[in-house]
């Protein structure tokens, strides 16, 4: 009974630091919050912090990694499927992850955001898709299609989180759908 405590507990802690400093990327870089105001901000004390993080870029990291594992599994399962209809499902089910955490990935993407991440994110994409493959098979103008579709998609996917959402995520996920077609 107290070790599921303890997990709930930690969890609801990692949960208010992270939104925290989501919240306050949203007026400031990241070099320019310090571990006080992070704190006040969450209303935790610094050892509180300290015992789940080592500083503000290891928190950020770890929002980062916890976004890049989800995305390695949703782009494995999306280059498996071969049926339009599975396809748009994936693609719609990506675009609904996006929309439900919004909060953080809108700053993960952002220009203000964790370029690290966001390069980690298209090499994930690259990688997984077979980029270097894809180069050797369709030569160098199949790659480039492909590097245009991607960072098409990459770069909608930026300004629907940066607008506030306004297109339902079936919408996104049909023009990113449509965009692809151009590989095909």
């Amino acid at each position: 009974m107290k070790e599921m405590k303890l997990d709930r507990k930690t969890r609801y802690t990692r949960m208010v630091l992270q939104d925290s400093l989501m919240e306050l990327m949203k007026d400031k870089p990241i070099n320019k919050i310090t571990i006080k105001e992070l704190c006040e901000h969450a209303d935790l004390n610094r050892t509180t912090f300290y015992a789940h993080y080592t500083d503000q870029y290891d928190l950020l990291r770890k929002i980062g990694d916890e976004a890049l594992a989800w995305a390695k599994e949703a782009v494995a399962i999306l280059i498996e499927k071969t049926d339009e209809r599975e396809t748009m499902k994936v693609l719609e089910s990506i675009c609904h992850y996006f929309a439900q955490n919004s909060k953080h990935l809108q700053i993960l993407m952002s220009e203000q955001g964790d370029m690290d991440f966001q390069k980690e994110l298209l090499t994930l994409i690259y990688q997984q898709c077979g980029i270097s493959t894809l180069a050797e098979n369709g030569g160098d103008r199949a790659e480039l299609y492909f590097r245009f579709v991607v960072m098409g998609s990459v770069g909608l996917i930026q300004h629907w989180l940066k607008t506030g959402l306004k297109q339902p995520p079936e919408e996104i996920a049909g023009i990113i759908y449509d965009m692809a077609a151009l590989l095909r």
